[in-house]
């Protein structure tokens, strides 16, 4: 399962996953948050939260979070991974080098370090983009 923090400010989405995340959940909850953002700014911020309940993913839940990834390679900003689950840290360390924006990932203990990381951060630009 997959919560998305509301009232969040600007043009960040927070999302904390629960237990086992399905594809229902990129379908249903964050594919939704992160396009409606994109709709109000032209890049946005995530900070994505594997909790310490998370038990993994489904099969559909890793296709639709690369079909997430390859759809909106420059819709980040920023994005900050928390979780304590170490292939998933270096899986996120290893794609996050094809992305075009910083990509770091913290630790469950750092979740208020995580998201003052991603509000801040100042967002990579290309040479088209200056």
């Amino acid at each position: 399962m997959i919560d998305i923090e509301s009232g969040t400010l600007g043009n960040l989405v927070v999302a904390v996953a629960h237990g086992k995340v399905t594809g229902y959940d990129y379908d249903i909850v964050l594919t939704p948050a992160i396009e409606a953002k994109l709709k109000e700014y032209k890049k946005i911020r995530l900070l994505y939260q594997l909790a310490e309940d998370f038990h993994g993913f489904s099969v559909e839940a890793f296709w639709d979070d690369a079909k997430l990834g390859l759809g909106h390679l420059t819709a980040f900003d920023a994005i900050a991974v928390v979780t304590d689950v170490h292939w998933i840290a270096d899986a996120a360390k290893f794609f996050g080098v094809f992305l075009r924006c910083p990509v770091r990932v913290f630790g469950n203990a750092d979740f208020a370090e995580a998201k003052e990381w991603v509000t801040t951060t100042p967002a990579w630009r290309s040479l088209a983009e200056v």
